[in-house]
């Protein structure tokens, strides 16, 4: 048997750091149904305070999830990747990662482009020809960029 998965990303503030992640892989946010919402409200599953409002529409509070663009055209299987919103803050180094390869273009560009946006470069380093870069995101979770 086989499984699908979504990759969790604990976090304080996931919208914004759902659009952050989204810009950076060239992925979509999923658009939450604000109908659906508000059903689950009037209905008792869920109250106002589980919700928030994001760019304009109203939201989940504590989630948001991104994917690859051909997910929404029903091409292959592409794993989700859910920002959760958590209590307490990042303390300690991340037990798994995402590694970004940017195929093609410009490590040191790419790499300064993500510290523009809020990335912080934490160290580089290099196995035989290959190299990376490990950044933080706005939050402070490691990924790796890779060319």
């Amino acid at each position: 048997m086989t499984y699908e998965f979504q990759v969790a990303i604990d976090c304080a503030r996931p919208h914004e750091l759902a659009d952050w992640w989204a810009e950076t892989l060239g992925w979509n946010v999923e658009q939450q149904d604000e109908d659906f919402i508000r059903r689950m409200i009037a209905e008792g599953y869920a109250t106002d305070q589980e919700t928030t409002r994001h760019q304009g529409r109203l939201v989940w509070q504590e989630g948001a999830a991104i994917r690859h663009p051909d997910a929404a055209r029903g091409v292959g299987y592409w794993p989700r990747v859910l920002f959760q919103q958590v209590p307490e803050p990042k303390t300690v180094k991340n037990r798994a990662h995402l590694d970004i390869r940017i195929r093609g273009d410009d490590l040191e560009s790419v790499v300064a482009a993500l510290a523009k946006r809020g990335a912080s470069e934490l160290h580089r380093a290099r196995q035989g020809p290959h190299l990376w870069v490990t950044m933080a995101d706005p939050e402070g979770n490691e990924f790796c960029v890779s060319p």
